[in-house]
């Protein structure tokens, strides 16, 4: 059974990483997007920022259940259980700090809760709206 818990674990690692390696890819191009409306590099930036943030918060959320499922699932000793501890509390000061940075606000003072994956979503939905609407405009306009 622990092999089964082990595998469990070592998947939310993967979709982790990958939660992050994807978002980055996903951030460039909507970065490249930008770029290529003309919106100007700070809008790009912008753009580029929020999203690797929002793609490296739902990663951590990602690897801190993996390490939830670790230390719940084992019979840890103690000083596997304070390191597990440690790690979590490292993800979870990561994830707030990114956040912060990300929204300007402290996680429990905003009105609204949201997470990476919200985020990451938020911003994909802006940049398709601009996309379309950079699609429709006339041959000969400026912008």
């Amino acid at each position: 059974m622990e092999t089964i818990y082990t595998a469990i674990a070592e998947t939310f690692e993967l979709l982790g990483t990958l939660t992050m390696v994807l978002g980055f890819i996903i951030a460039l191009a909507l970065a490249v997007r930008s770029l290529s409306r003309k919106e100007g590099g700070a809008k790009a930036f912008s753009t580029l920022r929020i999203t690797i943030g929002s793609a490296i918060l739902l990663g951590l959320e990602i690897l801190v259940a993996a390490d939830l499922v670790r230390t719940i699932t084992s019979k840890p000793s103690i000083e596997e259980a304070v390191i597990l501890g440690l790690i979590v509390l490292i993800r979870t000061i990561l994830s707030w700090s990114i956040q912060i940075e990300i929204e300007g606000v402290l996680p429990w003072k905003r009105a609204l809760l949201e997470s990476g994956g919200s985020l990451m979503v938020k911003q994909i939905k802006a940049d398709h709206e601009l996309q379309v609407a950079y699609n429709d405009k006339p041959e000969g306009s400026a912008g």
